[in-house]
């Protein structure tokens, strides 16, 4: 158990995806915010786990899921809501919607929805990182269904082959959408893949926070010290669906209990209290407080200015003035 400032966070950390994605969907429910969800409801460990000891200036690429990485990389609660009621505050002014936001001042690059199409972006970043000569580094996650992609291989191929600082991260949430990982891959595990490049490969409990974090500490150190690329394979669940539209009928019901019962909050929250890390006064009060986050930040959110007609035309190209 890390000291209890670090394992508060961690916990904080998850409870503030949890909260914000649970408000995210009833909003959708009621018509307050339109287009589509896709949550990360089962897989907060993943992301609080792998980005809780990362720098601003060390940088994320997401996927078509990217509510989590983005809090747990320091994106403000409030831009993302904002963002979510296509607000001209969001952090991406209202044009970028639940599957395109991000953060780049904190590192969070804007999310690609096309699966797999943020690995090689990662290894760009990569690049970038080495040729400014920064000890900075990249986390990439992507599903499993991605790494059955052809992105996946030249990314990591080129990270491998240029020594490059970036620790890719598969959630194998063991479904690409409906179909099953083990209609698609012969092999046991896609962190087997890894020797294919060269580099180390892992599978870890992506439930249990703490070994997700303590990967992600030996990977990050490794990259840092010009060691080179990790693939890290994160074994979760999806508690809920693909997307909003999705009932997993597809899903068996032994495989639902199973995994339903290792909620990765839960978990933590339990062993918290076990190991006297924390009480239950506390971890009450803490999810208090994010609950009160999220209500301000909606109201904030609604308050907000819509963008203007003339702002269309604003943050299409870059210029100098954006650094």
């Amino acid at each position: 158990m890390p000291e209890k400032g670090k394992a508060l966070g961690l916990y904080e950390s998850m409870v503030l995806i949890r909260k914000y994605e649970e408000r995210i969907y009833f909003l959708f429910l009621e018509g307050r915010i339109s287009g589509s969800i896709h949550q990360s409801h089962g897989q907060e460990a993943c992301a609080a786990g792998m980005l809780y000891d990362t720098r601003p200036t060390d940088y994320m690429a997401s996927t078509h899921r990217p509510a989590s990485h983005d809090l747990a990389k320091g994106v403000s609660l409030d831009s993302m809501m904002c963002e979510m009621f296509a607000k001209s505050n969001g952090c991406c002014r209202g044009k970028g919607g639940a599957m395109h936001t991000g953060d780049i001042s904190v590192g969070a690059i804007p999310a690609n929805a096309l699966v797999g199409s943020n690995i090689p972006i990662a290894t760009g970043m990569g690049f970038s990182c080495k040729m400014r000569k920064t000890d900075n580094v990249v986390i990439c996650f992507f599903g499993d269904g991605a790494s059955n992609e052809g992105a996946f291989h030249e990314g990591i191929n080129g990270a491998a082959i240029w020594n490059l600082p970036v620790i890719f991260v598969c959630e194998n949430n063991l479904y690409g959408a409906s179909t099953s990982v083990k209609a698609t891959m012969k092999i046991e595990t896609i962190a087997q893949r890894a020797a294919s490049y060269g580099i180390p490969g892992e599978r870890i409990d992506g439930n249990d926070v703490l070994a997700v974090n303590d990967a992600a500490t030996r990977a990050i150190a490794r990259a840092r010290r010009g060691e080179g690329p990790t693939l890290l394979e994160l074994m979760t669940y999806r508690i809920a669906g693909h997307s909003r539209s999705d009932a997993c009928a597809y899903r068996p019901d032994e495989e639902e209990a199973y995994w339903f019962a290792r909620d990765p909050i839960k978990l933590f929250r339990n062993l918290l209290l076990e190991t006297k890390t924390a009480t239950e006064a506390e971890l009450d009060g803490i999810d208090a407080g994010i609950e009160e986050r999220v209500d301000r930040s909606v109201e904030l959110a609604e308050s907000s200015p819509d963008p203007r007609p003339e702002d269309a035309l604003e943050n299409v190209y870059w210029n100098s003035g954006d650094r």
